[in-house]
């Protein structure tokens, strides 16, 4: 059995007093309100307590202007805000001025409370009251400037340690019409409003967890979605909002923020709030900043129960709340303790956010008993509290059960089923890596659109490039000495008579290396090589891409396909002339494959096969790797081809360097999608700049020790994954409640991820979303062994 105190104060105001106080003391036996004894008393005049009010609420948002964008924000959006500060006010605040403030507000509230005409009620109260029993203590008033005082403070509330404050309006009544409705879970409808400066995600996903309740979420809805939701026949028993609000000045109306354009009043609802609070809708919780005007509308609507923040409140400190009061009323402890339970811990916050714990406060109408979780929850209660598994019969299970999960998952992977979530996260780690600077061995000489343009269009043709910008520009590389040139431009003709000294140099050079294109049937003829070029000064420019068009493979070699007579790739050629001169051979060697170790000066490139890693039965034409993207904006430093031939390079730009020459303007439509693409569709990468990363690659691999990608065997990445599984099923084996076990389960997670993403700096891909399948099933499957064997 509780107590109900009711603390009606009557006529008056805080700048005349209270005369007619009357305090009420009613015993509660389930929903039946035992009226038990009557006492009177006064409150004198207490002008003071509204100036140090005011002046309270002041510094208390000016503290508050840098920890709540709430407050910037809603005076932003709501010309209308309450919380108006003149400069005159107030010029400067310190936390040890606001602490004094807070002492001093706490002092005259016990100082008024503690007169002599008042302390006599009170004395008689205490007579009839006990220190350990559940009192709900509420407090009637018609005066917004006294609801907003913090009776929290009142000196009775730290004698009295089971003792909530609760506000209500002097006039009320009981609603007979109130259906209570016998459900299975507790039906909770959630509301999430403008989320601008705010994470409403975290209310969403403590809700999400809740034990034994069905929560329905509007996600920044419109008047007109909430408004049907409302009407729903089945009722509801909880309304729930996050997000933004706001009390007008007059302290009689609430705003909420649906999003950043739209604000609703209670008034608005009316109707179908009604129509709820009739079918079994019995608490409202804004958990949001300054609710007292939204409950103040509700009230008139003569809903049981709100739960409301005073004043704003900050995102943290709400979420905390949010925490501490569902995790105890949903383990059945009653309503009024769970929410003071729930205050006083956000004393903790008080460091970082002060008055944390005066914000919460509850709304009642006297004559309804609080909710009670549903009795159906109750069972699922008691098989949590419950003795622990045998020992000796889970593990055996968990171990059974993970070898399933692991076995089902891998089976699903092998058909492919998880190739594009896995290449999504692979993509996303990739962005993520640490930056590791341009490559200073490349140079890129760029022919932009620019460059197109200012040649002669007759001696140009329908190349990006004229023979005669072409000799110019290997003249005045050549002038600095660089280690090898290759052309990423196609050219099937030869050279005109009057540039012979370019051709008889493309034939001669050792230093010069020019692509061609393969055949792929009637759509893709292919391309032919320059005239001037044996095989050995020729590359291939095939490019793999994977099924959702983005490229991450790296094709090194592949049988000649006429009429490109070469069976190595232009990045292929570029590393391998670059790093003959380090004493350097490049080694394909597949019975080598996924060898990471440089040796007898070799580098033995990994060889990638159809079903690598996340791949399934891929196209593995010829001999793959894959493509260890550099992590930098810009692959190496480029320079156009006007600047070249307006003698602006440099010998440092040049000299052993690897010249790579190639198009980037948009009209010759030489551009790829990459994992990097993903951040900004629009801006895919150039082919010059491709073959760049792919040189690179093969370089850094060798000389800077740079790993190249690779992957674990079959038998390896099921072990991995099976250890995950057996992971979770630990995880479910151990946890005592579903919230304890999602928090953990998210936990696990991160770990997993974090393991893949350093592995992965490390050049390792290994399986992480399967990981993350193996974590959840193997967790939900013994959580369900789990209610089974109990039962």
């Amino acid at each position: 059995m509780s107590k109900s105190v009711v603390l009606n104060l009557g006529k008056g105001s805080l700048q005349e007093g209270f005369a007619d106080a009357i305090a009420q003391i009613y015993e509660c036996e389930a929903e039946v309100h035992l009226f038990s004894v009557q006492f009177t008393g006064s409150l004198p005049a207490a002008p003071q307590l509204i100036q140090l009010y005011r002046r309270w609420q002041i510094l208390y948002n000016l503290l508050y202007d840098s920890l709540i964008p709430d407050l910037t924000w809603r005076q932003k959006f709501d010309s209308d805000a309450e919380i108006e500060i003149e400069s005159e006010d107030v010029t400067n605040i310190s936390s040890v001025e606001f602490s004094n403030l807070c002492d001093d507000l706490k002092n005259q509230i016990n100082a008024w409370l503690n007169n002599p005409t008042f302390v006599d009620l009170e004395q008689k109260l205490r007579t009839k009251l006990n220190s350990n029993e559940e009192i709900q203590v509420i407090i009637q008033t018609h005066l917004d400037e006294v609801r907003r005082l913090p009776w929290n403070l009142w000196d009775f509330f730290d004698d009295y340690p089971n003792a909530v404050l609760c506000l209500s309006k002097p006039d009320f009544e009981k609603l007979d019409s109130i259906r209570k409705p016998n459900r299975d879970k507790i039906r909770i409808l959630a509301i999430l409003g403008s989320s601008e400066n705010i994470d409403t995600q975290e209310d969403k996903i403590i809700l999400e967890n809740l034990p034994g309740a069905e929560t329905v979420f509007l996600i920044e809805a419109q008047r007109q979605e909430i408004d049907l939701m409302l009407w729903d026949k089945t009722g509801w028993d909880i309304l729930f909002f996050a997000g933004h609000s706001s009390t007008q000045e007059n302290g009689e109306t609430g705003k909420i923020y649906l999003n950043s354009r739209e604000s609703l009043t209670i008034e608005q609802l009316k109707k179908s709030l009604r129509a709820a609070i009739s079918r079994g809708l019995h608490l409202a919780i804004f958990n949001s900043c300054d609710g007292l005007g939204l409950a103040t509308q509700l009230a008139s609507l003569q809903i049981p129960q709100m739960i409301v923040m005073r004043e704003p409140v900050a995102d943290l400190v709400a979420q905390r709340f949010l925490k501490f009061f569902l995790s105890s009323f949903s383990e059945f402890k009653s309503f009024n303790l769970a929410v003071r339970e729930a205050g006083d811990k956000l004393q903790g916050l008080e460091a970082e956010f002060p008055c944390a714990s005066w914000l919460p406060v509850i709304c009642q109408n006297p004559t309804e008993a609080p909710l009670v979780w549903s009795n159906s929850t109750q069972n699922s209660h008691k098989l949590k509290t419950s003795s622990p598994l045998n020992y000796r019969k889970i593990i055996p299970a968990i171990f059974a059960v993970s070898l399933a999960i692991a076995t089902a998952i891998v089976g699903v992977r092998s058909l492919g089923l998880l190739e594009a979530g896995e290449l999504t996260a692979f993509d996303r780690m990739m962005r993520s890596r640490p930056y590791e600077g341009k490559d200073n061995r490349i140079l890129i000489v760029e022919i932009t659109e620019a460059d197109v343009q200012a040649q002669n269009p007759e001696e140009r043709g329908a190349a990006s490039i004229s023979d005669a910008a072409l000799a110019e520009l290997i003249n005045k590389l050549e002038k600095y000495n660089p280690r090898i040139i290759g052309l990423n431009i196609y050219r099937d003709s030869p050279i005109k008579s009057q540039y012979e000294n370019l051709s008889r140099w493309m034939q001669t050079t050792s230093k010069f290396i020019g692509v061609c294109q393969g055949s792929e049937g009637e759509e893709n003829p292919g391309v032919p090589p320059p005239p001037e070029l044996s095989s050995e000064s020729l590359g291939f420019t095939d490019i793999v891409e994977d099924s959702d068009a983005i490229l991450r493979r790296h094709l090194l070699a592949m049988a000649p396909a006429q009429p490109c007579n070469t069976d190595k790739s232009f990045s292929f050629q570029l590393a391998a002339a670059y790093l003959a001169q380090e004493n350097i051979h490049l080694e394909l060697n597949p019975e080598a494959a996924q060898s990471k170790n440089k040796l007898n000066n070799q580098l033995i490139l990994p060889y990638l096969e159809s079903n690598s890693g996340s791949y399934s039965n891929i196209d593995s034409l010829g001999y793959q790797v894959m493509l260890n993207w550099r992590s930098t904006p810009e692959i190496a430093q480029r320079i156009t081809l006007q600047d070249v031939l307006a003698d602006k390079l440099t010998p440092d730009l040049v000299k052993d360097k690897i010249v790579i020459i190639g198009t980037t303007a948009e009209s010759f439509n030489n551009y790829w999608s990459t994992p990097y693409s993903l951040k900004s569709p629009q801006h895919q990468t150039p082919g010059v700049v491709i073959h760049a990363h792919m040189v690179s690659q093969i370089i850094s691999a060798a000389l800077d020790n740079r790993p190249l990608l690779w992957v674990w065997s079959k038998w390896t990445e099921a072990f991995w994954i099976y250890c995950w599984a057996i992971v979770g099923g630990i995880l479910a084996w151990r946890c005592k409640s579903s919230l304890q076990l999602a928090l953990t389960l998210g936990l696990s997670q991160a770990v997993l991820y974090f393991l893949c993403y350093s592995i992965l700096i490390q050049g390792g891909w290994i399986p992480f979303i399967p990981s993350v399948f193996a974590l959840i099933a193997g967790s939900g499957s013994v959580a369900t062994y789990k209610l089974r064997k109990q039962k």
